[in-house]
């Protein structure tokens, strides 16, 4: 991998917290799948199904602060504060630094 998966994480948070969606979205891999805990489990695949989902995801879990980052296999568990308490996402990123897959829930 010829790129940080660390600082894409951090990317990917920053994106989010202002709200950017064609940022956000940008950073995904046209196959990318998301699997989503928060507010019931969810499977989200395709460009639309992404940006329906970020629509939401905005509203619904806007992101303040990073709690924590780590190495995760080929990615990145990071975790951070919504208006509902912690949320934990594992990203892994294809051999290009696009996110290709990304998992998230609630923390407990």
């Amino acid at each position: 991998m010829s790129f940080d998966p660390m600082a894409a994480a951090v990317d990917w948070l920053d994106a989010y917290r202002a709200g950017d969606i064609e940022t956000i979205l940008g950073m995904y891999a046209e196959d990318a799948v998301i699997s989503c805990g928060c507010g019931g489990m969810k499977t989200i695949t395709g460009r639309e199904g992404r940006r329906a989902y970020w629509t939401n995801r905005l509203i619904d879990y806007p992101a303040s602060r990073l709690d924590n980052l780590q190495q995760s296999g080929e990615g990145a568990l990071i975790s951070y504060v919504v208006r509902e308490g912690l949320v934990s996402a594992v990203l892994t990123f294809d051999n290009v630094g696009l996110v290709s897959s990304h998992t998230c829930g609630p923390t407990n």
